[in-house]
């Protein structure tokens, strides 16, 4: 088992600076995989409505016998749930579909700005939040100027900004204006999946120095640049490997060697045009 520290959010609240995407698992074996990461030391929960798998995470919660306060149970509302009402009824859905009694972490999942409800979106959460129905607000895939408009109309910052970020898109530009404005980052698909990123000689080498391996200098590099990963796995020997990136640390050359393979977004989902329902 490993230990995963904690930093504090901008509201207060207690947020791991690793956690455990779980993007694609499902059904009996998706709830393992979960129990097992929990069992391992993961306490970050990453799901999404559009993952459908929103009741297989809280049965995992149920399953894992640990107190509910020690877990962080993330969802997501999709583009079909924007707007004030929606988003409430949607967070309802999300409660109702888990089984549990709050969302620890409600993000806005994509702007959608096309459709322009954003902003009565975070409204909604807003007040969801003064509920007690959820815990923390955030969003994901959200740019500088949409971050300053909620901010502008609103007054509430998000607690956090969930967007692809890994060492070929290390967006250093969008991780600055997170730091200046107490928004924490948080990076999906954290180790570039489906690019050659973990064969690049340069983190190979890094790894032979530090005794570790690519998967885990890529990991660090994560945490040294101030963002919180979530990592999916559904094997526990890889859970744990993941998370094992707290006993060593990269020097400031190391991780600007790393963020200059930088080449851009691998996927094309760029938040101005992408849309997401």
């Amino acid at each position: 088992m490993v230990s995963i520290p904690l930093l504090t959010l901008n509201d207060g609240h207690p947020f791991p600076e690793l956690g455990l995407g779980t993007y694609g698992l499902r059904g009996e074996d998706g709830i393992a995989a979960v129990v097992s990461a929990i069992e391992g030391g993961y306490r970050l929960l990453d799901t999404a409505v559009n993952y459908e798998n929103e009741a297989e995470i809280g049965e995992a919660v149920r399953r894992s016998g640990l107190d509910r306060d020690e877990l962080i149970v993330t969802t997501k509302i999709p583009g079909r749930n924007h707007g004030y009402e929606e988003a409430l009824a949607s967070t309802n859905e999300s409660l109702i579909v888990m089984g549990l009694d709050r969302i620890d972490l409600s993000l806005i999942h994509w702007p959608n700005p096309r459709v322009d409800k954003y902003v009565d979106t975070w409204r909604g959460m807003i007040e969801l939040r003064e509920r007690g129905s959820v815990r923390s607000i955030g969003v994901s895939n959200f740019t500088e100027a949409m971050l300053t408009r909620l901010i502008d109309e609103t007054g509430v910052v998000p607690a956090v900004n969930q967007v692809e970020l890994h060492p070929y898109f290390p967006q250093s530009a969008l991780r600055a204006f997170h730091a200046q404005h107490g928004i924490r980052t948080e990076s999906w698909s954290p180790l570039a999946q489906r690019s050659e990123l973990l064969t690049e000689a340069l983190l190979r080498d890094l790894a032979e120095v530090h005794a570790v391996t690519p998967t885990q200098i890529v990991l660090r590099w994560h945490i040294e640049s101030g963002s919180t990963p979530i990592p999916k796995s559904a094997d526990p020997d890889r859970q744990l490997e993941n998370a094992d990136v707290f006993d060593f640390e990269l020097d400031a050359d190391e991780v600007a060697a790393i963020s200059a393979l930088e080449r851009g977004r691998l996927w094309g989902a760029d938040p101005d045009t992408h849309e997401e329902f």
